[in-house]
């Protein structure tokens, strides 16, 4: 979190801005001086501050890691490429979905999606919603255009169409809560002017913006305007893999084994209306995932 820090030396004030980060295993103290004066513009200067930081700490990697997967995609046989997508789309599916309360195991999600193999005795809303999740993400490696709202409202049409049609594809009129989180989704009044926000934004931060960041944002910002009944982190997941498989980086699943640490990443940037406390966790998970990249 970058913080103002007032000092007073010689009876003279000064401010500066400090951010502390962990680099090469140990926790480094940043600081940039502001002036006598607090600026108007603090709010960007902090931005241009971290993002000087993300630069130093994270793009660079993340630089290295797209060149290496690119570099490894060129030499690997088509056939090699399609069975990793295809256990990829295995993994996320069985993630993402656990995270939002399916009881489907990995074995079971597995031979779902690869022999089709329905498991007994299991909840027929989690089996279609998984199926319908896997189908949804191939597509969006298909799609050549950008994120739109009616991109959107059609993914999560297709996700829950055969599950849940009266909330497939519409935005949501009622308050709705998260379960366990201090967060407060917005009114449903709000929804529709944070949508168009959200789309400006994007539409300004594309070029803007390092990929792997913009992937991030993109989760974070479209979960905390939470505009559907359900599924908000299916496709907020979703589309955070769209960005990132569009420049060419690998996509990145959040295993339902860390979604504790996860919650808390996204409810404290919620709260506190900070993202940066959501990147630096998807920053460390990036580079976890692909570590054999580097």
């Amino acid at each position: 979190m970058v913080t103002v820090r007032k000092r007073v030396i010689g009876g003279r004030t000064y401010y500066y801005l400090e951010h502390s980060v962990r680099m090469n295993g140990r926790v480094e103290k940043k600081a940039t001086y502001l002036g006598k004066a607090l600026p108007k513009n603090v709010e960007e200067i902090k931005k241009d501050f971290l993002h000087s930081i993300y630069e130093e700490r994270w793009f660079k990697t993340f630089d290295s890691i797209r060149r290496n997967f690119a570099k490894e995609r060129r030499l690997m046989p088509k056939s090699a490429g399609e069975e990793e997508l295809r256990k990829f789309s295995v993994r996320f599916t069985y993630d993402t979905q656990r995270i939002e309360g399916s009881v489907l195991t990995l074995r079971e999600t597995a031979n779902l999606l690869e022999i089709g193999v329905t498991p007994l005795g299991k909840p027929v809303q989690d089996i279609k919603e998984a199926e319908a999740h896997q189908k949804i993400l191939y597509e969006i490696l298909r799609f050549h255009k950008d994120l739109s709202l009616q991109t959107i409202l059609y993914w999560h049409k297709r996700l829950f169409e055969s599950t849940k049609k009266d909330i497939a594809g519409r935005i949501r009129q009622h308050q709705v809560a998260i379960s366990g989180s201090k967060f407060v989704p917005p009114s449903p009044a709000e929804v529709y002017p944070l949508l168009r926000e959200f789309f400006k934004w994007y539409e300004g931060s594309k070029k803007k913006l390092h990929p792997v960041e913009l992937a991030a944002l993109v989760h974070l910002k479209f979960v905390t305007i939470h505009p559907f009944a359900d599924g908000n982190g299916r496709i907020s997941r979703l589309i955070m893999n769209f960005v990132l498989n569009k420049q060419s980086l690998p996509m990145l699943n959040i295993p339902y084994k860390n979604r504790n640490s996860y919650y808390n990443a996204l409810e404290r940037s919620q709260v506190k209306r900070q993202d940066s406390i959501f990147l630096q966790w998807l920053f460390k998970r990036y580079v976890k995932e692909d570590t054999r990249y580097i």
